[in-house]
């Protein structure tokens, strides 16, 4: 398995991150990149297609026909907090294994913004994880879970729903989080062994509502390279090609990291 094979685009409709509620983020330029465009400029070849504000909305077959060069696509069946119809357990779970059957790249789903720490619950219970995981595994394809789990979230005991994944992916929010990404990881890791455990990897800083710097932006690749060599994590998810085409510095250094990177051999188990 080549390094690059490790990668996967955090995938949101083109200029997504510059409009609506959004737009507070301040992210600077302009992007037009998709989801495919994005990733083929960073080298990535797998693609989580995650609902961004509501959008695309069932059915999804457009869209996944813009995917099918992707290795591998998972597709959310919880899209993230702005995405309404998604609350109240109105997942897209059933559209998704629909993909699944049409697109054979279509590997899983993933649950975007489940956890809401403010009042320290979540979208949908463990129990609906459960049976959401069980149509997945079951499917003619068997299908993987994953989840989107945050640094901020480790002062809730958010077990139940972590044991009913199959796949964790963490991510930092903002660059106090960053500089304790090495401990974290190590934690998230250790409280749920036997899970499969995915980097989440910003090219802008969303927290603090500014461009990361070339330095954060290192240390998370030089992190990750390691982590993947030494087997912790078995990938890491690259947010997003909506920053990819925006003539920062973040994007611009993982396309090289990946052309000088990418094509190595990594020994995964």
């Amino acid at each position: 398995m080549k390094l690059r094979d490790c990668f996967w685009i955090w995938g949101h409709h083109a200029g997504c991150h510059h409009t609506g509620e959004a737009a507070a983020y301040k992210i600077p330029g302009e992007n037009r990149m998709g989801p495919w465009e994005g990733a083929e400029y960073l080298g990535i070849p797998n693609c989580c297609r995650v609902v961004f504000n509501g959008i695309p909305e069932p059915p999804f077959d457009a869209e996944s026909e813009k995917l099918k060069q992707f290795k591998k696509v998972i597709w959310s069946v919880l899209g993230d907090a702005s995405s309404k119809r998604n609350d109240e357990t109105g997942d897209d779970l059933t559209e998704v294994l629909r993909q699944a059957e049409k697109y054979p790249n279509v590997v899983g789903g993933v649950l975007d913004d489940l956890f809401r720490p403010a009042t320290k619950d979540a979208r949908l219970t463990p129990e609906d994880l459960q049976r959401i995981a069980e149509r997945l595994h079951n499917a003619p394809q068997k299908l993987s879970l994953w989840l989107v789990y945050y640094a901020a979230l480790f002062d809730i005991d958010y077990t139940p729903w972590l044991e009913a994944v199959d796949g964790i992916t963490f991510w930092s929010w903002n660059s106090e989080q960053l500089a304790q990404t090495e401990k974290n990881l190590n934690r998230i890791i250790s409280m749920t062994p036997g899970k499969e455990h995915y980097a989440g990897c910003y090219l802008y800083n969303y927290g603090d509502t500014c461009p990361l710097t070339l330095e954060e932006m290192k240390f998370q690749m030089d992190l990750y390279y390691r982590f993947l060599r030494e087997g912790k994590i078995k990938g890491v998810i690259v947010c997003s090609n909506t920053i990819a085409d925006t003539g920062l510095e973040a994007p611009e250094y993982l396309r090289q990291w990946m052309i000088e990177h990418g094509d190595e051999e990594l020994n995964l188990k």
